[in-house]
């Protein structure tokens, strides 16, 4: 009987932000390039994860990162005071839900 996954392990991690740093390439359409998982973490507070195609929304939390798909065209919306970083993986950053792309 096999054991549980290995977790993924990012090669890169953006800076932390806040309601205040976040930068408007963040804040407006964008995507990670071909082969690049992103996941949001939220620090603290919480934010919106907006999908362009198909149309979806994510409330991102403390407890629930957002996996972002290679060239998933998306941007983050603010709900109020907030902490996250973006840390970017060459794989499904969490395999338990979803394997490798």
């Amino acid at each position: 009987m096999a054991g549980p996954a290995e977790p993924a392990v990012p090669y890169a991690a953006s800076p932390i932000y806040d309601e205040q740093s976040l930068p408007d390439k963040l804040r407006n359409e964008h995507s990670t390039k071909d082969g690049t998982w992103g996941l949001l973490r939220v620090l603290e507070g919480e934010v919106e994860l907006v999908f362009i195609d198909p149309p979806s929304r994510r409330l991102v939390t403390v407890d629930n990162p957002a996996p972002i798909p290679p060239q998933d065209l998306h941007f983050v919306r603010l709900t109020g005071p907030m902490k996250m970083q973006v840390e970017f993986y060459r794989e499904h950053p969490l395999p338990q839900q979803g394997g490798a792309a």
